[in-house]
């Protein structure tokens, strides 16, 4: 790991990517050995147990954000965080301007999978196993078939299970998780409405 030398460019390639300071954009990608994709896996990572230790403190300062796209969709959504400080910075700011497009864009009805009641969650079981019910499938193949439409559900209708606008190789929960490995505080996205015109 000695031996290697980063360029400038991947360091600022992947400051960009991630939001990380130059040190540690420099120390994951010798540990990386270079490889892009192995730094930003070793980061998340990191992010994700970043994460889980920081879940369970309070997160009552923030921001209320409101987007508006084309005069026909609008997004108030509040993002919260620990302290002012880090609701002041321009980049918590761009975060959560970035889950408002989000929600713009791919309309979300709820924040996490927790929240779709379980009417809704029986209704599209019951509409899953309607579809499927002219196949003749065994009750293990009908589980896994119903377990991987639930996903595809929970993706298009539970905003921290879809699919990043920004890069939809990461999901809104892999960002927000990134996010709190960065700003170095617990962050929850606490609630949100979508306004479109006509409905």
């Amino acid at each position: 790991m000695t031996g290697i030398k980063i360029s400038l460019e991947s360091i600022k390639k992947i400051r960009e990517l991630t939001g990380v300071g130059v040190q540690e954009a420099q120390k994951v990608l010798t540990e990386a050995s270079g490889d892009m994709e192995k730094a930003q896996a070793i980061l998340r990572r990191r992010g994700v147990a970043v994460a889980a230790k920081k879940a369970d403190r309070k997160a009552s300062e923030g921001l209320v954000h409101a987007y508006v796209h084309g005069r026909k969709v609008g997004v108030i959504v509040e993002v919260n965080c620990e302290t002012d400080f880090v609701a002041k910075t321009e980049d918590f700011q761009n975060f959560v301007h970035e889950i408002a497009l989000q929600i713009a864009a791919l309309a979300p009805r709820f924040i996490s999978r927790s929240e779709v009641p379980a009417e809704v969650l029986e209704k599209e079981k019951a509409m899953i196993l309607e579809r499927h019910s002219d196949k003749m499938k065994s009750a293990d193949m009908m589980e896994k078939i119903q377990e991987g439409e639930l996903e595809k559900f929970f993706g298009e209708i539970c905003l921290l299970n879809q699919p990043s606008v920004k890069d939809p190789k990461i999901t809104v929960k892999q960002m927000l998780t990134d996010a709190i490995a960065r700003f170095g505080e617990n962050i929850v996205i606490s609630r949100f409405t979508r306004y479109q015109l006509g409905e």
